[in-house]
């Protein structure tokens, strides 16, 4: 199937598994939960980023921080989620929120183990299961405004906070 692109509905029946933040503990965790996206997405403005990895160099280093830093002027633009998605098990996501200081549920940290969504619609790193480094606007309609993928996996330009800043 073809990546989406800005145009396109954001597909019905994508699931995530994850494990939601309910302390600061990164070694503690709560049970995985099914999260089904196509539902909780509905008449709610989403940022939706995809790493190849949680605490891998690029994305611990470069990709996270600036949304962690931005994560109020993102909220601002009237996003009602924020939501990373990775590869890795919903404890791994878990936990990799943690050690970032996120809590509740600011920032989402699901992973993409359910429906496959990278490799299904959207764009797989080419290494293995893990998910290409990409972004995606869903506006409250359904509607994808912006959809983005780095040309190299150590490239975070179109996927990074300050170009999805820019499109919001």
């Amino acid at each position: 199937m073809s990546p989406l692109k800005a145009g396109d509905k954001f597909p019905d029946g994508v699931k995530f598994e994850w494990a939601p933040i309910t302390n600061s503990d990164p070694t503690a965790c709560g049970m995985p939960q099914e999260y089904d996206a196509s539902k909780e997405f509905k008449n709610k403005r989403v940022v939706l980023v995809s790493v190849p990895g949680a605490f891998t160099p690029g994305c611990q280093a470069n990709h996270l921080p600036p949304y962690l830093k931005d994560v109020d002027k993102i909220k601002s633009k009237n996003v009602d989620i924020l939501a990373f998605i990775a590869s890795n098990d919903c404890w791994v996501m878990n936990a990799w929120g943690k050690v970032n200081g996120v809590k509740g549920d600011d920032i989402l940290f699901m992973s993409d183990t359910k429906t496959m969504f990278s490799q299904k619609y959207g764009w797989a790193a080419g290494m293995g299961d893990r998910n290409g480094r990409w972004a995606m606007i869903i506006e409250k309609d359904g509607t994808i405004s912006y959809a983005e993928n780095e040309k190299s996996m150590r490239d975070v330009d179109v996927s990074g906070a300050d170009a999805v800043l820019s499109r919001l």
